[in-house]
């Protein structure tokens, strides 16, 4: 059976000072809290090099051993957290994807 991983993608937001003040605490320790996660990768996007927007700010990836356990984890208090404060957090949008990997790390 192949893992799944959770990413949720924040796009640009509307104030990335504010967003930065609140991002640790309010969804980098809530997600490391997420329950039977394998792994979390964290990312932030590098700056376009003529200024333009980007087309996504952060990233938080989080795999799970299968679909089975990455669904059981979105429905944990913590995800309950964290989905709450990513909907405040998030003002320039967000999308949280389901994948199956297809290719695992080695």
């Amino acid at each position: 059976m192949s893992e799944t991983k959770i990413t949720v993608i924040y796009d640009n937001p509307l104030s990335p000072e504010e967003f930065e003040a609140s991002y640790p605490e309010q969804q980098l320790d809530v997600a490391r809290s997420f329950p039977g996660h394998i792994r979390l990768e964290a990312s932030k996007v590098w700056p376009k090099e003529d200024g333009s927007p980007t087309p996504a700010y952060r990233m938080i990836d989080l795999y799970y051993p299968d679909y089975a356990s990455a669904s059981e984890a979105v429905t944990s208090p913590e995800a309950g957290r964290f989905f709450e404060a990513m909907g405040r957090l998030s003002t320039g949008g967000v999308r949280v994807l389901f994948s199956d990997i297809e290719v695992p790390q080695a």
